[in-house]
């Protein structure tokens, strides 16, 4: 292993910077990793970011949005965590299959190599295989990217066990190049009421756990409700073994756009060069990129100072986390939101609404169900999801916005719902239904694909569904064709059912348009009813909110909040 990496020189012109959590979980890990990620990229340099995941998990398709939040989707396909999504947001581009690891990913590779006999009769074991194949998707993911820097965030907290394989590769990689390898943690530092006082032991505790792992942290990002003061600045800097000004005041503030900004003022730009051995750059459209974010929020404060408001209701089910109420599993529609919200210079006020409120224990709709509360909002979202559970709470506020002509925006599933609500009360298919919910229905307006149908039948669940980026054809005269603005576009699904080709005829006859196909016109994209049927009821078979950007809001989005505006 010596002499494999011998011949190396001790500085490599690609830089690795690796973020890592201490003291808890659920910090800002993903959003500190996006903001380092912007400001780098507004020094000039070009910066890809880069997930590890440690769960066995291969993707992260298979897991329940309540417990692990939203699954967001690359272009390829690949089903990530929705930290993938913050880092695009804050990038303002895509990112590809090569920035996300899991452990899962990287024991299914090491086994698979092992049963083809790839590692010549050797003993397989996690040192040095788990970890060399750690680092080689590391060093692949700068290589493919071409880039300047990889910003690595490595999840989980110090002292999990799941993690310690991605640190200790990360370990290896600063031994061999030195120079071009720092460690960043994002600790927690409590401000307990009746102390009144900031409390440092924690993340002392957390950079002595590093320590023992052989890793010396470069800056510390303290997390806190408020800012930290020099005073303890000094202290952890003292007690960790980092300059004072490696110490960043992370405290709590309004707006996640504001933590790149909040970063600069205790110069972390700077800091991370220095660190990192890097020269100044001077590159206009990159510098220009960060005016564009400081315009993005100032303009996203002064909304919010205004008394201009839109209320927007988005009907799921996956709100409920025992006691508590999270939205993680909406994450992209949430921002999709706020970015076209804010463009229109109106202040989004969200509620969330469980559809399951609708139902009884037996999942039928209440009798007594109030549907009137509905109307104080200017727009309903039904977001995607799967299975039985809220399908006729949603199916009767589909109804209501439909008839009483609030805005309605169906997002995959919720526009599947909408095509069956259409069918059931329009065209008179009472029995009309999906094969996800009901395969026996007379009325399967919504079917699964045959090529799904054998996955389903070998079991084969992870990664089989329609993922990725596809084109859709848009119709002219239609509200998408005038909302994007062009004749196709490129968006990302995640689904496993169509409209039934057997009954696009019948329903649009009906009056419901198919306004977006896939360019062979078998698959339906988008359905809407035409403006003067109603001021906004659209759904998409994709899922618009992935490509939603702060610089760079989506169409459909910022159309639905234009129309809701005015409902106003």
């Amino acid at each position: 292993m010596k002499n494999q990496h011998s011949s190396r020189s001790k500085t490599n012109k690609h830089k690795f910077i690796f973020v890592i959590g201490g003291v808890m979980s659920g910090v800002g890990k993903g959003i500190a990793t996006s903001s380092i990620g912007t400001l780098l990229q507004a020094k000039g340099f070009s910066v890809n970011l880069l997930k590890v995941d440690p769960y066995l998990n291969v993707d992260a398709g298979t897991m329940n949005p309540t417990e692990h939040g939203e699954v967001f989707v690359l272009n390829s396909g690949l089903e990530t965590d929705q930290d993938m999504g913050n880092y695009e947001r804050f990038l303002n581009r895509d990112l590809t299959g090569d920035d996300y690891i899991t452990s899962g990913m990287v024991y299914k590779h090491v086994i698979e190599a092992e049963r083809a006999l790839k590692y010549g009769g050797k003993c397989v074991e996690a040192i040095p295989h788990i970890r060399d194949e750690i680092i080689r998707r590391f060093e692949h993911s700068a290589k493919i990217n071409k880039t300047d820097i990889t910003v690595v965030e490595i999840g989980g907290t110090v002292g999990d066990y799941q993690n310690i394989m991605f640190i200790e590769a990360a370990r290896v990689m600063k031994v061999r190049h030195p120079e071009d390898v720092i460690f960043v943690m994002v600790s927690y530092m409590p401000v307990p009421s009746k102390l009144g006082e900031m409390k440092s032991k924690p993340t002392q505790n957390a950079i002595r756990q590093l320590n023992s792992y052989g890793v010396n942290t470069d800056i510390i990002i303290a997390r806190s409700e408020v800012p930290m003061d020099h005073k303890r600045k000094e202290k952890i800097a003292v007690s960790c073994g980092v300059h004072t000004d490696h110490v960043i005041s992370a405290p709590d503030i309004e707006s996640v756009f504001d933590v790149p900004l909040n970063f600069e003022k205790d110069n972390m730009s700077e800091i991370l060069m220095k660190t990192l051995h890097l020269k100044k750059r001077t590159n206009e459209k990159s510098l220009k990129g960060l005016g564009e974010w400081k315009r993005f929020a100032d303009n996203v404060k002064a909304v919010k100072k205004g008394d201009k408001e839109v209320n927007i209701a988005i009907v799921g089910k996956y709100f409920n986390t025992g006691d508590f109420v999270l939205t993680d599993a909406y994450v992209s529609v949430l921002e999709a939101i706020k970015y076209s919200a804010y463009a229109l210079k109106v202040n989004p006020k969200i509620h969330t609404i469980n559809a399951r409120d609708f139902e009884d224990k037996n999942g039928k709709l209440l009798a007594g169900a109030d549907f009137k509360s509905l109307d104080k909002f200017d727009g309903i979202i039904v977001p995607g999801g799967f299975g039985e559970s809220g399908i006729e709470g949603k199916l009767a506020v589909i109804k209501y916005a439909r008839e009483n002509k609030i805005p309605y925006f169906g997002l995959c599933y919720g526009m599947q719902l909408m095509v069956i609500e259409y069918a059931r009360n329009i065209l008179g298919l009472s029995d009309a239904n999906t094969a996800e919910i009901n395969p026996k229905s007379s009325a399967l307006v919504i079917d699964i694909m045959p090529d799904q149908k054998k996955k389903l039948a070998d079991g084969n669940y992870g990664g089989s569904m329609r993922l990725g980026q596809y084109e859709a054809i848009l119709k002219k005269g239609t509200v998408a064709h005038e909302a994007y603005g062009a004749g196709s576009v490129l968006e990302r699904h995640r689904h496993r059912y169509e409209v039934n080709p057997e009954f696009v005829e019948r329903i649009s006859q009906a009056g419901l348009v198919f306004s977006g196909t896939s360019p062979d016109g078998k698959l339906m994209e988008i359905a809407e009813l035409p403006k003067s049927e109603h001021p906004f009821f659209l759904g998409t078979q994709f899922h618009p909110e992935f490509l939603a950007r702060p610089l760079r809001p989506q169409p459909l989005f910022t159309e639905f909040i234009k129309v809701a505006k005015n409902k106003k």
